[in-house]
């Protein structure tokens, strides 16, 4: 099961990374307020300041945060993929930029809307409520693992494959190429059989390997 605790591990990491990015970001928005409630919990002004001069831009964090929790929300929670998503790119439709439709992606930008009186509509803090709900998605993936409802068949067949291609590999370095070939093959065909079932699609033809 090397891959389940692979995925718990870089779940964890992730996590907290992005806690960290949450500070990142409130503090780019609300310095002041943030650096009274971090010398409110630390109540040394030194180990305060150290933390503070640790805090790393949201801007430089982001993207590789992003990047990486996408593959994870895909792979195991593929049904708020799109939630995950349209909270960081901006609408397509969208003909008006409101709090209610202010995307990361434009808190990158640094996107400030103002009136016709030059008075501020919505800014980068109407972002910190979208990447708060791209968290807790992340956050729900570990409470998945812990659900009876959680179909880890394709974590375990990953984790099957492996050790097959493994197989494979040291016949192959033993001049076995012929067997390698043979469950380097089987290891194909069942993973694109899996593939099919994924997405609901059949095919018309028999295959020219047989699932054993």
């Amino acid at each position: 099961m090397k891959n389940i605790e692979k995925y718990k591990t870089d779940l964890k990491i992730l996590m907290e990374k992005g806690d960290n990015t949450d500070i990142s970001m409130k503090y780019q928005c609300y310095p002041e307020n943030i650096e009274v409630q971090i010398k409110d919990t630390f109540k040394d002004d030194k180990k305060s300041k150290e933390y503070i001069k640790k805090i790393i831009p949201f801007k430089d964090e982001y993207q590789s945060w992003y990047s990486e929790s996408l593959v994870i929300i895909k792979q195991l929670l593929p049904d708020r993929l799109s939630d995950f998503i349209k909270l960081f790119e901006k609408p397509k439709t969208r003909k008006a930029i409101e709090y209610g439709n202010y995307v990361i992606e434009d808190f990158l930008q640094n996107l400030i809307v103002t009136t016709s009186y030059r008075e501020k509509k919505v800014g980068p803090e109407a972002a910190i409520s979208q990447f708060e709900q791209q968290l807790n998605i992340l956050k729900s993936v570990e409470r998945r693992f812990e659900s009876s409802l959680f179909d880890i068949k394709q974590l375990v067949q990953a984790d099957l494959f492996d050790s097959e291609l493994d197989a494979a590999k040291e016949l192959n370095k033993n001049k076995f190429s012929r067997g390698a070939g043979a469950v380097a093959g089987v290891v194909l065909e069942k993973h694109l059989a899996q593939l099919l079932i994924n997405h609901n699609l059949k095919i018309s033809k028999k295959p020219l390997l047989y699932l054993t």
